[in-house]
């Protein structure tokens, strides 16, 4: 009896080892996955604020919560299924759909620059602000509504990038690596979103804060005019670090929209090249390897591996823009107009009908 005991806990052991083992696999595995999508992590990290602009400080947070909800839907209940479902069903076709989602990437990335070099949103600008003036619940449900669209788009990305990752594991292996990073990249995106909202808000507060110490430490309250040498002494920090959240916050917000541009098109131009290198056309793939590999020999010991990787980077970006530039040109000049015919038939046959 003693004995079958030891043999069953020895059984039991040896599966949470086996168990225990498989949980390192998915983490591991997740971890690859999420890193390669990077690009699109950055960028919707640097797409989403926009949305909770314009809208009293106590809305910035329950509008990320609940694009946040929606992001989270889109990737566990449609995305996630429909990329194992491609999987089983299509394998063949999750090279094509990550190269159109890379051609998506390039062109939103050109777009970026191109509305730089050419402003064009006064019109929506001036849309969203007469639809604020009616009816804010209605502009915030909007943007909202916006933002969970925008997002499906970059998650399926996501998903697309980590499920080509994990091609070769098995069908559960694949489930629990995409569930993984679409939860983990979702609390991540989000959590840092709405620290970047309501920075603006902390640094007013710590700069405009006379008590810091009798305020964030929970001490008794003083009356008007007293500052305890603890006081005095914090707000030397907290008054310098609120300034700089107020007056650094834009900037940090401009630079990191230029890192989701230049990261959008980097992402989607390597996605292509390597499509490309996968149907046999590995010219450009091997020509951009070359001239990175000998950048990197150009530089010092210590930065050549740097040097080799932001050479591919960029090589892989221009590359991005180019394939961009040319979807610019296909929307607005090809696609559009046929959209518009379609439409201007469909009202004739409607009011002929």
């Amino acid at each position: 009896m003693a004995s079958g005991l030891f043999a069953l806990l020895d059984d039991v052991a040896g599966i949470a080892k086996v168990a225990a083992s498989s949980v390192d696999d998915i983490v591991a595995q997740a971890g690859k996955a999420g890193a390669k999508a990077a690009g699109v992590v950055i960028d919707d990290a640097a797409v989403t604020p926009r949305y909770a602009v314009g809208f009293a400080a106590s809305r910035e947070l329950p509008i990320i919560w609940r694009i946040a909800l929606g992001s989270l839907r889109n990737k566990l209940l449609f995305l996630l299924p429909g990329a194992l479902i491609l999987a089983v069903v299509a394998p063949w076709a999750i090279t094509p759909l990550l190269m159109a989602g890379g051609a998506y990437l390039c062109f939103e990335g050109a777009e970026k620059l191109l509305e730089l070099v050419l402003p064009h949103g006064s019109q929506d600008s001036a849309k969203a602000g007469e639809a604020a003036a009616g009816d804010p619940t209605a502009l915030e449900r909007q943007k909202i509504a916006g933002a969970i669209k925008t997002d499906f788009i970059l998650s399926a990305e996501i998903m697309a990038i980590t499920l080509a990752g994990v091609s070769d594991q098995s069908f559960w292996m694949k489930a629990a690596v995409l569930a993984i990073v679409g939860i983990g990249i979702t609390a991540a995106v989000y959590g840092v979103v709405a620290l970047i909202v309501k920075a603006d808000d902390v640094g007013v507060a710590l700069a405009g804060n006379e008590r810091p110490a009798t305020s964030l430490l929970g001490l008794r309250r003083l009356e008007p005019g007293e500052a305890s040498w603890p006081d005095r002494t914090l707000r030397q920090l907290t008054r310098p670090l609120g300034r700089g959240l107020v007056v650094g916050m834009p900037h940090f917000l401009g630079l990191l929209g230029a890192v989701g541009t230049a990261a959008m098109l980097w992402v989607g131009g390597g996605i292509i090249i390597h499509g490309l290198e996968g149907y046999g056309l590995s010219a450009l793939g091997h020509s951009i390897h070359d001239l990175s590999v000998a950048t990197g020999k150009a530089l010092p010991a210590g930065l050549s591996g740097a040097g080799e990787w932001l050479a591919g980077a960029v090589l892989a970006a221009a590359f991005g823009l180019v394939v961009g530039g040319i979807a610019i040109v296909a929307m607005h000049w090809v696609v559009s107009p046929i959209f518009k015919l379609f439409r201007k038939d469909e009202r004739k046959a409607s009011l002929g009908g």
